[in-house]
């Protein structure tokens, strides 16, 4: 099947007006060919962007990733798919090992099922238990941990290697030894972390390539002090998350974080929590009450938890922030399959690769969600 008159955001992050093939096997063909068959389905201008990757997702839709629940793991991948949200790294909570292990089969079993109509799961990113106190944010501080190499590994084996990401405070004893041992599973990123620079630089040195929520739960930037980020910017390996709900970050500071790290290091995240597509009202995170009320979504003592924001809206926040539109797309679909290291099968708009695509207006409004090649 062929499609004609779009306007493309091909593999070298820069648009382009022409046709595409889908194959029947649900991969890219042909990109930009210099014809196309008679039947070629006319998207008459409509702009179209590779499915969107959240490497930071709770939840959405009244469920969370943590609960271990399949059904609310099949709820959640198929309102992400509905939203632009093609693929997805769900994200877990600082908890007790057996609670993370019962979920993380849930996502073992999605990943190999792969239920018609939902966002595919990629990977998992681990966020927690090895976090700093002073830096815990929403995470649970009753089941905090320091690293704990084995007791990853085992959780990682069990789901047959689907951690994709881990996180770790850089300053807790035997952070910089996790790194080294971890980095060979999988990425691992700094998060959650009271670091000074000097601790933050080692475990970079160390391999960690990645950087949790940046500027959220972690020390900001001081000229005597600087810590954690100018540690992460300085690195050229390290890619930083970025929630951009208009909520956690200021404006300005999405677009400082664009010009210390480059379009191409960049990661555009939603962080959602299960309150994501529901009504204001009380939910649940990790064992504690989040409370939603205007689109902000706090713990009872007032600390901001995750968002109620998917990435598709955060993305389009990005682009009205001042993100240019190509970085910003850029950030949210290829940046963050590199970190899942799933870049050879979605990301990009390129022969070979799943077909997994939106076609939106020019404002960037949905018009049609594709999972290989087929219809949402």
């Amino acid at each position: 099947m062929f499609y004609k008159n779009a306007k493309i955001f091909c593999s070298d992050f820069q648009f382009h007006t022409g046709a595409f093939e889908v194959r029947d096997d649900g991969t890219f063909g042909a990109i930009l060919p210099d014809a196309v068959p008679a039947d070629a389905i006319d998207l008459k201008g409509a702009t179209v962007i590779p499915g969107l990757c959240d490497v930071h997702n709770h939840g959405n839709s009244g469920a969370d990733f943590s609960d271990g629940d399949y059904d609310g793991l099949v709820k959640m991948a198929a309102y992400l798919a509905t939203q632009g949200v093609t693929s997805f790294a769900p994200a877990s909570m600082t908890l007790p090992y057996d609670v993370l292990e019962k979920a993380f089969a849930t996502a073992r079993r999605i990943a190999d099922e792969k239920p018609d109509g939902c966002a595919r799961l990629m990977g998992i990113q681990m966020e927690g238990p090895y976090f700093s106190e002073k830096k815990k944010g929403a995470q649970n501080g009753a089941y905090l941990k320091d690293p704990d190499f084995q007791g990853f590994k085992a959780l990682y084996e069990g789901c047959g290697g689907l951690v994709r990401i881990v996180d770790v405070a850089a300053e807790l004893p035997g952070a910089k030894e996790f790194v080294e041992q971890a980095k060979q599973l999988c990425t691992v990123s700094v998060g959650h972390t009271d670091s000074d620079y000097d601790h933050a630089k080692a475990a970079f040195d160390a391999g960690a390539t990645h950087v949790t929520h940046l500027y959220n739960g972690m020390p900001g930037i001081h000229h005597r002090n600087p810590g954690v980020i100018p540690a992460a910017a300085e690195n050229p390996h390290v890619r930083a998350e970025l929630i951009c709900d208009g909520i956690h970050i200021h404006p300005a500071s999405v677009r400082l974080a664009f010009n210390m790290f480059g379009p191409e290091r960049m990661i555009i995240i939603s962080d959602a929590l299960r309150c994501c597509g529901m009504p204001d009202g009380e939910y649940e995170l990790g064992g504690q009450q989040v409370f939603l009320s205007g689109g902000i979504a706090k713990l009872s003592d007032g600390t901001i938890a995750g968002s109620a924001t998917n990435l598709f809206e955060c993305m389009r926040r990005a682009m009205s922030f001042g993100i240019p539109q190509e970085d910003a797309i850029r950030a949210a679909s290829y940046n963050p399959a590199c970190a899942l290291g799933v870049q050879d099968q979605i990301g990009s708009i390129a022969e070979g690769k799943l077909a997994d695509f939106v076609v939106c207006d020019e404002s960037y409004q949905v018009l049609s969600v594709h999972i290989g090649g087929k219809a949402v």
